[in-house]
């Protein structure tokens, strides 16, 4: 499998087999795309109980859905879900990963935490798990170029069709 650089990537826009909508040709690096953070959240809840973490775990039994108009605030310690403004459509051949961007790490901020492998054949927007590890509080403001996603061509192709294959909010 190889990672896709600009020249490949705006190929397979051109081609079809990579469409990201809204596409922003400014947002195209060296070998990733830069993704928008959209207004749509959803916040953990303070729980006084345990949560079981087994197969059936819902993230909508212990979270709230909101939208910011211009910011949300991210206190030390807290986690969020966000998710992408832009929608991404893979062809049965291409994959992808979800990263954060090194300008956010590098003052405490995790964007996208675990699950960064994007499956072929997707067409959803990519929710972002969020974390804040510095001790400041920080605003997240959509529209912000917050993370990256690398392409990958795969050794033949298969179409993702499980759980979240058509999310559009956290």
């Amino acid at each position: 499998m190889s990672i896709l650089t600009r020249d490949e990537i705006l190929k397979a826009i051109d081609r079809g087999e990579i469409k990201i909508d809204p596409f922003t040709p400014e947002a195209v690096g060296p070998a990733s795309v830069d993704l928008r953070l959209d207004r749509k959240f959803r916040v953990f809840r303070k729980l006084h109980k345990v949560y079981d973490v087994v197969e059936a775990a819902n993230y909508e039994e212990v979270t709230d859905y909101i939208e910011v108009d211009d910011k949300f605030l991210l206190l030390p310690g807290e986690s969020v879900l966000g998710i992408t403004t832009e929608k991404i459509t893979l062809a049965p051949d291409i994959c992808g990963w979800l990263e954060g961007r090194s300008r956010f790490a590098r003052i405490g901020l995790a964007v996208h935490v675990t699950a960064g492998f994007m499956q072929p054949g997707i067409s959803n927007q990519q929710v972002l798990e969020i974390n804040n590890s510095s001790p400041i509080a920080m605003a997240l403001i959509p529209g912000t170029f917050i993370c990256q996603f690398i392409f990958q061509r795969c050794v033949g192709s298969a179409v993702y069709k499980g759980r979240f294959a058509t999310q559009y909010k956290p």
